[in-house]
């Protein structure tokens, strides 16, 4: 409920550019996978540019275009979502991957 109303607040005003940190931390599976519906929505309806800082690699793959992989505040790997997951070419994200898969 915290996470939609924030969202609510961030819409008010009409912006072109919307930043969210961990937009589905902390929610259930359940709320997220409703919240990440409600996002993407939102997105295409009000054609919205997103800037989604996050550490769940599934929500990346469903809300981003592109993915910016960072290491210690320097971007490593950047570019398409689905090609930077698929086939990670930098030693941190292959790992970053791979982890994410094994859990």
């Amino acid at each position: 409920m915290q996470q939609r109303l924030q969202i609510a607040r961030n819409l008010v005003t009409h912006p072109k550019l919307v930043f969210m940190d961990e937009p589905t931390g902390g929610l259930d599976v359940s709320v997220q996978a409703r919240l990440l519906d409600l996002l993407r929505g939102l997105v295409m309806e009000l054609n919205l540019a997103v800037v989604i800082v996050t550490h769940d690699l599934g929500v990346a793959r469903l809300l981003a275009d592109r993915l910016l992989v960072m290491k210690q505040g320097k971007v490593v790997e950047s570019g398409l979502t689905d090609r930077v997951l698929d086939d990670p070419h930098h030693p941190y994200t292959q790992l970053l991957v791979s982890s994410v898969l094994q859990n």
